[in-house]
């Protein structure tokens, strides 16, 4: 038996151990910066590395050998965005040594000073990961990539005004990477994308440089499972599905994904990864779209949709609730599918039921427009020159993330029709829209000013009682039972 002495990692079977989805038993371990992989097979392999000893017995030459993934801990992250610095904090809490690399100097300097936008859990790991500089560093600088063991990109991937992927981002990123790549490097991406970008963007580049994928660098898939603001699923609670081009590089991969997540699923491919996420997402799309369809469907019926959609989800299988509401944002459900859509149209494929669902949610916005006019003209007011007040201007409660928010196209069609329009939102200090700059609201709003309130988004911090008092309320969350004159889309 190898001792530790002689340059093998000594792993003890008292660690915690968790299983994959090919039936293999591992446990990972971070001692003294290092990241451990521990793969317990059911038959001996002799592609072993390491010897396991029993803790209670050091002496016992029939402990099992396993595989091992070991480096000295160092994970750069390029992107420190919603994904990128929660996962960066997850991974110093973890132990690890972290360099977060982003190019945009407002993120740095919002990152620098503690006033990123954060749960307040993460927000208490940031303040802990400020004081430990040696092992937390923040920079724009890209060469600091090449010092890293494993490299993880987590950049955006929105689509453009013509609803076609906008690459540009992990491109860029993904460029850096590769020209910062040495040997031993582990590589993970994990920002959404299209069937086999890994191998385009990554995999192809690293072969034209000389590498060899599996045996002197290690390419992996793990999409990211992050949902901003949810403080029921954080990142410890939520499994994460790696695929590798090869066995090696998905055992490398997983465990660093191990070390801040509760479970690995491990699939056969780069390509598996890929397509698990865009299903994820789209079948998220595919049920909003249902749910908003159905709300119409109890508007005509004069029934409430969210009582229909509880007594609905009373049944304890087959079904999963979905609300309706003024359309989606971010980066996920109004851009993800549009990825695979987009790579089918070069393979003669059309998805119908994916591009009506996401043709359905374009529109979703527009509705809401049109059902504002509706209001409006009941009580015999046009929507040129009303005073409409836009409540909620996030896409989803308790974060200050507008990207793709529905409120965004439902103000610009409000201002299109002539209304004049007014913003009020705790949570987002102003907005952009068709180069008009919109100042939240933040303190105390007096709905009754104006004759038509659209509430778009509710955060804890509102209180819906707020709006009992306003005139007339269009609820596009469909959450506000109790106010006033209140309609839904």
């Amino acid at each position: 038996m190898k001792a530790a002495s002689q340059g093998v990692h000594v792993l003890l079977k008292s660690a915690p151990r968790r299983t994959d989805t090919l039936g293999l038993q591992y446990a990972v371990l971070v001692r003294n910066g290092a990241i451990m992989l521990r793969d317990i097979p059911k038959q001996s392999s002799a592609r072993a590395e390491t010897v396991v000893v029993d803790q209670k017995d050091p002496s016992n030459d029939s402990a099992t050998t396993a595989t091992t993934a070991t480096t000295t801990a160092t994970v750069a992250l390029l992107g420190l965005g919603y994904v990128g610095l929660p996962t960066a904090l997850a991974m110093h809490d973890a132990g690890l040594t972290v360099i977060g690399i982003d190019i945009s100097s407002r993120r740095i300097s919002e990152i620098r000073t503690g006033r990123p936008d954060l749960l307040p859990s993460d927000m208490d790991r940031l303040a802990l990961a400020r004081q430990d500089p040696d092992r937390f560093i923040i920079t724009d600088d890209l060469a600091e990539l090449a010092g890293a063991d494993f490299v993880i990109v987590a950049v955006p991937t929105p689509v453009d005004s013509y609803l076609t992927p906008d690459l540009v981002p992990l491109r860029t990123a993904c460029a850096a990477v590769v020209a910062s790549a040495r040997a031993g490097q582990t590589i993970i991406l994990t920002s959404t994308s299209y069937v086999g970008c890994t191998r385009d963007l990554i995999e192809i580049p690293l072969r034209l440089r000389g590498f060899e994928p599996g045996t002197d660098i290690f390419i992996s898939f793990s999409p990211e499972r992050i949902d901003p603001a949810n403080t029921q699923f954080g990142q410890a609670q939520v499994p994460r599905v790696v695929g590798g081009l090869t066995p090696a590089c998905t055992s490398r991969a997983a465990a660093l994904i191990a070390t801040i997540s509760g479970a690995t699923h491990l699939v056969s491919s780069t390509e598996a990864a890929e397509l698990t996420k865009l299903l994820e997402n789209t079948f998220r799309a595919v049920n909003i779209s249902l749910a908003n369809e159905f709300a119409e469907v109890a508007h005509h019926l004069g029934l409430d949709p969210v009582e229909i959609v509880k007594a609905a989800a009373t049944k304890p299988f087959g079904f999963m609730a979905f609300y309706p509401g003024p359309g989606v944002g971010g980066h996920c459900i109004p851009c993800d599918p549009h990825y695979l859509l987009w790579q089918m149209r070069s393979h003669q494929q059309h998805p119908s039921v994916i591009a009506a669902a996401m043709e359905s949610i374009s529109t979703r916005p527009a509705r809401v427009v049109e059902r504002a006019a509706q209001v409006l003209a009941a009580v015999e007011r046009g929507v040129r020159g009303a005073r409409v007040l836009v409540a909620g201007v996030a896409y989803k409660p308790d974060i200050a993330d507008v990207r793709e928010s529905p409120a965004l196209r439902i103000i610009a069609g409000l201002r299109q029709r002539g209304a004049h329009v007014s913003v009020y939102d705790p949570v987002v200090s102003s907005i952009t829209v068709d180069g008009e700059v919109f100042l939240s609201q933040q303190g105390a709003v007096t709905v009754r000013d104006y004759d038509l309130v659209v509430v778009c988004c509710l955060h804890t911090s509102m209180d819906p009682a707020v709006f009992a008092d306003a005139r007339l309320v269009l609820d596009a969350t469909y959450q506000l039972p109790a106010a006033v004159n209140r309609q839904v889309p």
